[in-house]
């Protein structure tokens, strides 16, 4: 059954991009704007419009150009980028690394602050801590991720300047990296300067990505944690003499957690979407800062590569996250 389950969602997958490829392809093509007139000097005549338009295969029927464009994805090859004139492939992998390790630190941040806060409420349920804890958390629904970041900006890049408020990495720093993981493989070559710097630049964005994801995760981990601390197997362990906090993490949790482990999935995804605005802010170099440029700069095979990559991330989270939930899961794994 598990075998039949990952085929049918790989299919849904490759549908659900095909879907994506076709949608993004035709609408950036309709929307009012030349590309190649934009690139061009004041001067340029239409010769010269229409030279670099065969050359990016834009002069051909949009039906024509959609299945040459697919054709070479499906080869590894995403077209030359306008505006940068580069291979799309190599501009939208350099770039990816950034967005995926501030993703993650986001990610991690919002689990820690949201899972310490359902605890914490679980544990004092009908106090006022549990109170301040749920306003705490409808404030931080309120407010979107771009105001936190321009907040955090005030208060920790300029009243009382801890952080720093824009770039990746300081351009001082010699970079021995190989890859475009700077954080992980500073991590692996203990190179803790670096380290230090990179966590000093991401710490900002990531809190602003967080603060709302963690809002989320802590309000559905506290409604089950409430809904499990009712069942008999919880009342039990409290009869056999454990203290509360043994009975809320080693007995109610491990089974409320599931239905927060599909919520952190899907809300990752959307994350990721969010590093486009937050990126931007903190001049953060990423994909999603790149994705407005492209935008801004009417790069039609920037803009499909960059949509096709996050397309893709989204729909292989979304895909682990339903096996890891059928496989925790023993009624979902024998269904």
């Amino acid at each position: 059954m598990l075998l039949r389950t990952v085929f049918l969602r790989l299919l849904s997958t490759l549908i659900t991009l095909l879907g994506v490829a076709i949608i993004v392809f035709f609408v950036i093509r309709v929307v009012p704007g030349n590309p190649i007139a934009m690139m061009l000097p004041p001067g340029a005549t239409d010769a010269d419009i229409a030279r670099l338009e065969a050359f990016y295969g834009l002069d051909k029927p949009i039906i024509e150009q959609f299945f040459i464009w697919l054709q070479g994805v499906l080869q590894g090859d995403f077209g030359t980028s306008i505006s940068l004139h580069q291979p799309v492939i190599e501009l939208v992998l350099g770039r990816l690394p950034a967005t995926l390790e501030l993703s993650i630190m986001a990610l991690a941040i919002a689990v820690l602050i949201g899972g310490t806060l359902a605890l914490t409420g679980t544990r004092f349920r009908g106090t006022k801590t549990e109170a301040t804890i749920d306003v705490t958390n409808g404030m931080a629904l309120s407010i979107p991720d771009f105001l936190w970041g321009l907040l955090l900006i005030l208060l920790f890049g300029v009243l009382v300047p801890v952080f720093h408020i824009s770039g990746r990495v300081s351009p001082s720093l010699d970079l021995p990296f190989t890859t475009d993981f700077y954080l992980f493989e500073s991590i692996l070559r203990l190179q803790f300067t670096i380290f230090a710097d990179l966590v000093a630049h991401m710490f900002m964005p990531a809190l602003a990505l967080a603060i709302p994801l963690a809002a989320i995760i802590a309000q559905l981990l506290k409604q089950s944690l409430k809904e499990t601390m009712h069942l008999d197997y919880v009342t039990l362990s409290r009869t056999k003499g454990y203290g509360e906090n043994h009975v809320i993490t080693r007995e109610a949790l491990p089974n409320a957690i599931l239905p927060t482990l599909t919520l952190v999935g899907v809300q990752f995804t959307f994350l990721i979407g969010g590093t486009v605005i937050i990126e931007r802010l903190f001049s953060y170099e990423g994909l999603g800062n790149m994705a407005i440029d492209a935008v801004i700069n009417r790069d039609l095979p920037l803009i499909q590569g960059i949509v096709i990559v996050f397309a893709l991330i989204f729909t292989a989270v979304n895909l682990a996250v339903d096996l890891t939930y059928a496989m925790l899961n023993p009624r979902l794994r024998h269904a």
